[in-house]
């Protein structure tokens, strides 16, 4: 094979391993704490789409003046958000009061469970038999460098040009 071919190939590999990644936007909900019940459920439905979509979503309780004095209630409209949202995301960061802000960042759960959904758990008389056939030399399946990089612990570089040798300039005099 010429190396061209070589080259081409593997950047229609490269292509095709990009195009099913997606990137993990942080989306943003603002609330008030007077919020009246059909505007909290729009909010909500907005939070549970993005969430759907496996973006991060921040919910921020703004409190003007005197409401200060009452982050309570900013603390159980937020609660109530967790509890409306359970099944599509999970807490990353607990609600905290920032300045006049009260914040909560939810992550979507299927991100969480993504492992364990992808491998369901093999019978016990299976499993025996695959391992049996992997230490016997069977072919091994192949990892994607995400895989590799969270089963070695190591984390992605992000990838740079790297220098090729290069014959050097011929002088023609």
């Amino acid at each position: 094979m010429d190396f061209g071919k070589y080259k081409y190939e593997q950047n229609k590999k490269l292509q095709k391993a990009r195009k099913k990644q997606h990137v993990t936007h942080l989306k943003e909900v603002k609330l008030r704490p007077k919020i009246e019940e059909h505007d909290y459920r729009f909010k909500v439905n907005n939070g549970r789409r993005f969430l759907e979509l496996h973006d991060k979503v921040k919910f921020t309780v703004t409190f003007r003046g005197r409401e200060m004095a009452h982050t309570d209630a900013g603390f159980r409209l937020l609660e109530k958000v967790v509890k409306d949202l359970e099944e599509v995301g999970q807490v990353e960061n607990a609600a905290r009061l920032e300045g006049r802000n009260l914040v909560l960042l939810m992550v979507p759960r299927s991100t969480a469970a993504k492992p364990a959904e992808r491998k369901p758990a093999p019978a016990a008389g299976k499993a025996t038999a695959g391992a049996a056939k992997a230490s016997a030399g069977g072919a091994k399946a192949p990892t994607t460098g995400a895989a590799k990089a969270q089963s070695t612990g190591a984390t992605k570089a992000p990838s740079t040009p790297r220098a090729t040798a290069t014959k050097p300039p011929v002088s023609r005099s």
